[in-house]
């Protein structure tokens, strides 16, 4: 039975948007595009060969797909770490309005729920969600995400697309690792661990 990850960029402050790029993704009147770019070194770029050494398929949001699909099938060398799980692996894309995509092994999903439970059954290894803002809010109310990896930068940006929403299950997590990058980047690996568990401090 597959699992399904998530790896994302956050800032400090949990937002996700546009880390790549100033033209990345400007919904909501977003002026902070490419914040990581500063802050990516060798340390980042081998947990991120790491990361996709273990995927046997995507599920890509929308958004996300396009951005990879501009940039990666032009890196044709067959031994780039990324570039050759992405142009080759099946890849799943969370879209109602548009049925067809042109980047080789790709697949639209309507109905992403049902869609990551078949997947879960059909596959053996690990389907990977990267990024994708909109998809993982939609995986994270239904609890669908069995290990998160997560990327927090040193920066602070105010605004911007958060991972955790208002829609969020709440759940409790177990931190499996975590490791810090020569420019201050905490990497942090979390598994789903159950349900939300309370106490209290209170004397009485």
């Amino acid at each position: 039975m597959a699992e399904l990850t998530l790896t994302t960029f956050l800032s400090l402050d949990g937002v996700m948007q546009a880390p790549g790029g100033p033209a990345e993704d400007t919904r909501g009147n977003f002026t902070h595009g490419g914040w990581l770019v500063p802050h990516a070194d060798a340390d980042m770029g081998a947990t991120m060969v790491d990361i996709f050494a273990r995927a046997d398929a995507f599920l890509l949001g929308r958004k996300t797909y396009d951005i990879f699909a501009a940039h990666w099938p032009r890196v044709t060398d067959r031994d780039d770490p990324v570039a050759s799980k992405l142009n080759t692996l099946p890849k799943f894309v969370a879209s109602r309005a548009h049925r067809q995509f042109d980047w080789h092994n790709s697949t639209a999903v309507a109905d992403v729920v049902q869609t990551v439970a078949d997947l879960k059954q059909r596959l053996a290894g690990e389907v990977q969600v990267h990024g994708s803002g909109d998809l993982a809010q939609t995986l994270i109310a239904h609890d669908l995400i069995d290990e998160y990896r997560l990327l927090v930068f040193p920066v602070l940006l105010g605004a911007g697309k958060r991972l955790f929403g208002a829609g969020t299950a709440p759940a409790t997590l177990r931190l499996v690792r975590s490791h810090t990058t020569g420019k201050g980047t905490v990497i942090s690996v979390y598994r789903r661990a159950g349900t939300l568990e309370t106490g209290s401090f209170a004397l009485d």
